[in-house]
């Protein structure tokens, strides 16, 4: 068996909906722990603006999975109480399945995500956690602002959301992008390579992960369309 990923997006529209999934961060925990095959998983918020961000989205929440297949992810995520009351509390959710082909850090302690594929030419999703230092969150949010307002222009860039387990300090950037000569076009230059060597020669963070993933499938809707579908015209 190859381990799958899965990352499902929820919006929620009502302030009642919104209030009962700010509160699930906590109250999920113990059904998410009990589901069947799932391996390392987190419940996310959201930021307001592209990649990192300090402001919250308290519209957007996600969780992330990892099992031993893909259709052991497709039938809890479809099956399972915990993921079936997120989508009925819903008005819209998205979950896109991956597999990972490259992996350095770790998230936690751990190092999540097992490599199963090799690295390929076509689309691909890449995933940036780190725990930021307290001593250091003055520098890191000055140089924020710029890395999101280039990646929300650039036009090569299909899909890309800000989530993170606590704010300020947890952050995670998931985008998705038609190839990695593109994606490593946006991360090796301007505000975003500037950060980059910063975190390298200052030491902001306590603990990062990056990984990058080959895209397997996908279900329901993000802005009224599956986002996958862009990569046809990408």
């Amino acid at each position: 068996m190859s381990q799958v990923v899965s990352l499902s997006f929820y919006r929620f529209g009502s302030f009642r909906a919104r209030l009962w999934a700010f509160a699930m961060m906590g109250l999920a925990r113990r059904p998410m722990s009990k589901l069947d095959g799932i391996g390392f998983w987190k419940l996310c918020g959201s930021g307001s603006g592209e990649g990192f961000t300090p402001f919250p989205n308290t519209s957007v929440y996600a969780i992330l999975a990892t099992w031993p297949d893909e259709q052991t992810a497709k039938d809890r995520i479809s099956e399972a109480e915990i993921y079936r009351r997120y989508s009925a509390k819903a008005s819209e959710n998205w979950t896109v399945f991956m597999a990972a082909n490259a992996v350095k850090g770790e998230w936690s302690g751990q190092t999540p995500f097992s490599t199963t594929v090799p690295t390929g030419t076509g689309p691909l999703a890449a995933l940036t956690r780190a725990t930021i230092k307290p001593s250091t969150l003055a520098k890191f949010w000055r140089r924020v602002p710029n890395i999101s307002t280039v990646i929300g222009k650039d036009p090569n860039v299909i899909f890309k959301i800000g989530v993170g387990e606590i704010p300020m300090l947890h952050q995670v950037t998931f985008s998705i992008w038609p190839d990695a000569a593109r994606m490593a076009n946006f991360a090796r230059t301007g505000p975003h390579a500037e950060a980059i060597k910063a975190v390298r020669n200052e030491g902001w963070f306590n603990e990062e992960l990056y990984a990058r993933f080959t895209l397997l499938s996908d279900t329901g809707t993000w802005g009224g369309i599956s986002p996958l579908k862009q990569l046809d015209t990408a």
